[in-house]
């Protein structure tokens, strides 16, 4: 109280100059007050405005990683269909063509070289494990499935998961001859007509190979089985099972169109040359 009343005094005195600093002094605080309520206002009219633009940013990747699944599920789609028709039509064309000038002059020729019929049918493992008819034209003699056990312990394969043997004493001559140019494998494009197989890819199993694989080598079932293939054309027979199973896979995991016409184009080579063919 006595401290107000000095105060007062002094202000009197002075000719009121205390109180004008202190009207000042209250001024500038409530000026200082009311920019202080814009300033949050404008913050938060700013931060409203970045969160909503954050927002929008999130949505936009969204759609964009969206369409770009999109697209490179289209390709691939894309890319598989053109594979299938290429397929169908080169293996009606190839029928139409070979049927007189191969397929007739084979079938001849294995009826005259050795009793049993012309084609060989056996049971092989597609895409995904799937069984489908598997045709070749014979060239071995008939019941030489019943004398492989007695061939095992001459098993040339190195892995012993296929048997592979230069010299099988159940191969005919007209057999030998067929085996070493890949003619019997021209049946198979009946199973590409009928989408078991493809031109290029894996090569199909047998149940009782596939029945030892572990599950690195069941990799190589993730596409169709092929005509012709990647280690088809790097060797063939001479090359050992793991070595083909790699072949395999890196083909599956790099597959592409350009790829297919690549390995196309070497076969020629390779089946006039007759390597690795046995």
């Amino acid at each position: 109280m006595h401290f107000l009343l000095c105060i007062i005094l002094y202000d009197w005195f002075s000719g009121g100059q205390l109180a004008l600093c202190l009207s000042a002094v209250a001024l500038i605080k409530n000026e200082l007050f009311t920019m202080s309520y814009q300033n949050d206002s404008i913050s938060n009219i700013v931060n409203s405005l970045l969160a909503d633009f954050d927002a929008r940013r999130d949505l936009g990747n969204r759609h964009h990683n969206a369409l770009r699944m999109w697209a490179w599920r289209f390709t691939v789609r894309f890319s598989y269909f053109i594979k299938r028709l290429f397929d169908l039509v080169a293996s009606i064309a190839a029928l139409a063509i070979l049927g007189p000038l191969v397929f007739i002059p084979v079938a001849i020729a294995i009826k005259l070289d050795s009793p049993g019929p012309v084609f060989y049918v056996e049971t092989r493992v597609g895409k995904y494990g799937h069984h489908f008819r598997f045709f070749k034209f014979r060239s071995m003699h008939v019941g030489a499935d019943k004398l492989l056990a007695d061939l095992k312990n001459q098993n040339e394969s190195a892995d012993g998961v296929t048997f592979k043997m230069k010299k099988d004493p159940r191969v005919t001559r007209v057999g030998r001859f067929i085996r070493k140019f890949s003619i019997d494998e021209l049946p198979q494009l009946l199973n590409i007509l009928f989408n078991d197989m493809s031109f290029v890819g894996p090569r199909p199993a047998k149940p009782n190979e596939v029945s030892i694989y572990n599950p690195d080598d069941r990799k190589r079932m993730n596409v169709r089985p092929g005509l012709t293939g990647v280690w088809q054309v790097s060797g063939r027979s001479d090359l050992p099972f793991k070595k083909q199973v790699y072949l395999d896979k890196e083909y599956i995991q790099s597959w592409s169109i350009k790829q297919d016409i690549i390995i196309l184009l070497k076969t020629i080579p390779a089946v006039f040359t007759g390597k690795g063919a046995y």
